[in-house]
């Protein structure tokens, strides 16, 4: 095997099916092995269903933030990186990645999620996974943990929440637009693990706020897990029911947790939470993701890059 001097960038994402035939598997993988129920199976179906074009968009997001990464690293460091893909419920499963980064003779690699916030529970799992793959093939490796704060991120997100701000201020009525920062809920006890998912979450809210002076939101969860234990509240679709009884007539819904066209943002807010708004008699609208916008793709860039010669004076 011929040996490169390229870095492997391993982008890892949280997977969807690739189409309609393949959720069961997808859920069977994300249930640890267990397969669901037959009414389980069919709810997520339905939601899949629900969304115009079906699975295959999903799958299509992800490939094309992979593409234009590499794109925008060829043209700041030319022959200096190549990218590989790695899903955590979904093939090409991480170690599938890890194990392409190897057969392409490349023997040191960045890690990095397509996820802005890191928690122990999300980020940190994928890069476990990564990590023990690549000392198995002795690949030198290391991560992006979190860019939650990166000025081009933040800009993006400016500039979607500022836009969308102007175009719903003529249905808010005789009060501010109630801006609703929202990301995955997760269990209760990672506030016990001292886990920073939350507290970036809101440092990236905050910055964002600043720079668009925004005068009122605040942050709200979505998307938890059907779980016997407790997940991390209060939900989206309950904070819209408080700020429509408190005289609020206009909700921007800003995802900042998600970067692209995700099944929790084309269903859990397009369909339910506006069905929701609907119901409360409230304008309810959301920012457009990131996907492969050029500032998202240059915190991604810039953030490999960073890590890179980190990994050169080790």
């Amino acid at each position: 095997m011929v040996q490169t001097t390229k870095t492997g960038v391993l982008v890892m994402s949280y997977g969807t099916p690739t189409s309609l035939e393949n959720v069961e598997a997808y859920y069977t993988h994300i249930r640890r092995g267990h397969p669901p129920t037959q009414e389980q199976l069919q709810e997520l179906v339905d939601r899949y269903e629900a969304i115009v074009g079906g699975v295959f968009p999903l799958r299509e997001n992800t490939d094309a933030q992979v593409s234009a990464l590499q794109a925008r690293l060829d043209e700041l460091a030319p022959d200096r990186y190549q990218c590989f893909q790695g899903l955590k419920h979904a093939e090409p499963y991480i170690e599938d990645g890890v194990e392409e980064i190897k057969k392409a003779g490349i023997t040191q690699a960045v890690g990095i999620v397509l996820a802005p916030h890191y928690s122990v529970m999300s980020v940190g799992g994928y890069i476990k996974r990564a990590q023990v793959k690549a000392a198995e093939l002795g690949i030198k490796m290391c991560f992006v943990h979190s860019y939650h704060l990166h000025p081009k991120l933040i800009s993006a997100l400016t500039e979607r929440v500022s836009r969308l701000h102007e175009e719903l201020a003529p249905h808010s009525g005789d009060k501010p637009v109630k801006v609703l920062f929202s990301a995955h809920s997760l269990p209760e006890k990672i506030r016990e693990l001292g886990d920073p998912y939350e507290q970036q979450l809101l440092n990236t809210s905050e910055a964002i706020v600043e720079a668009a002076e925004i005068e009122d939101w605040e942050f709200t969860w979505q998307s938890a897990g059907r779980t016997n234990e407790p997940w991390l509240g209060p939900d989206i679709l309950d904070t819209m029911e408080r700020v429509a009884s408190e005289g609020y007539k206009a909700v921007l819904s800003a995802p900042i947790g998600f970067v692209s066209d995700h099944l929790e943002v084309l269903y859990d807010l397009d369909i339910e939470a506006k069905a929701k708004a609907a119901e409360l008699g409230i304008a309810f609208e959301r920012i457009e993701m990131l996907n492969t916008d050029p500032l998202y793709m240059d915190t991604l860039a810039e953030s490999v890059m960073t890590v890179r010669e980190q990994l050169g004076k080790e």
